[in-house]
């Protein structure tokens, strides 16, 4: 099978997926340090994570008149592809949030959000990915 760029770029994915999903598994009793780690890996899976769905939406033919995040979340909602396109913007703002500042309160905020719901949307969107990637 000739694997297109989306399916690799899923599989880049999958492994920062991972990753992550076991630095949550024990965050509320990880140093301060490992959780600055966790929110690395977060902002890996992320960024992993817009560039799938857009190389996902290029392969389906749309066209994508902007390469941002923003634009690409906004058009994999409307295609359905993502089913919580505001969480996925709020997700978007804490991951700008943490690449761009250094905040304590906000650490401690993004950590919640990615406990509460962040992984949960990485989470269904792995899901979906992974179960295209086994139909083809």
């Amino acid at each position: 099978m000739n694997s297109s760029r989306w399916q690799q770029r899923f599989q880049n994915f999958e492994k920062a997926f991972i990753l992550l999903r076991e630095a949550l598994e024990e965050v509320d009793q990880l140093s301060q340090l490992e959780k600055e780690g966790v929110i690395q890996r977060f902002e890996y899976a992320f960024e992993l994570a817009w560039k799938t769905l857009g190389d996902y939406l290029k392969f389906q033919g749309m066209e994508i008149t902007e390469n941002t995040p923003r634009f690409i979340i906004k058009t994999a909602f409307r295609a359905k592809i993502i089913q919580d396109g505001e969480e996925w913007i709020k997700m978007l703002a804490n991951r700008n949030i943490m690449s761009h500042q250094y905040n304590f309160e906000k650490f401690t905020t993004v950590i919640e959000d990615l406990h509460s719901t962040h992984f949960a949307l990485l989470k269904e969107f792995y899901s979906y990915f992974k179960k295209k990637i086994n139909n083809e």
